[in-house]
């Protein structure tokens, strides 16, 4: 087991700058597609790469306790280097990656302006786990104790209305 994580990997897209805007084609108003996500500094002993994009500025006070996941891959190939644009919504990639649902699920705000982070986690293991049941929380659990780094891409979006 790893005894402390690497701060080796970074992670960006060419779709926006961390920090920066995220723009309409990448969320539920433009055409909802994933955004190309890439990293580098990936740390020896990687086996897969996990990516969890979630929403942290939830409106509703009850919800406040929660983040809104949008999104998580699994198990991707850490030699790949990037995923792609508009990846298609299918449980299993090419690549032999995961969907925790088929598919991408964009920025869909209901007020103001909201984070989105992308976080990357270089993992020693790959995770057995079905789709349906590879939530947040269970993604999380089955990596403690294998992250070998993470980093994290953060995008901003609020509704043009």
């Amino acid at each position: 087991m790893p005894s402390k994580i690497q701060m080796t990997l970074t992670v960006n897209s060419p779709a926006f700058d961390n920090g920066g805007v995220i723009p309409s084609k990448y969320t539920c108003d433009g055409e909802n597609v994933s955004p190309s996500i890439a990293w580098e500094g990936v740390p020896e002993g990687t086996r897969s790469l996990i990516i969890i994009m979630e929403d942290h500025d939830i409106p509703m006070p009850w919800l406040r306790l929660f983040t809104w996941v949008h999104w998580i891959v699994y198990n991707i190939p850490p030699d790949i280097g990037s995923l792609a644009e508009a990846l298609p919504p299918t449980e299993t990639l090419e690549s032999g990656a995961r969907y925790r649902r088929a598919g991408y699920g964009g920025p869909a705000p209901l007020s103001g302006t909201h984070r989105y982070n992308f976080k990357v986690y270089a993992v020693d293991t790959m995770l057995d786990l079905e789709p349906k049941k590879a939530t947040k929380k269970r993604v999380l659990k089955a990596i403690q104790g294998h992250i070998l780094a993470e980093s994290e891409l953060i995008g901003c979006y609020r509704r043009q209305r």
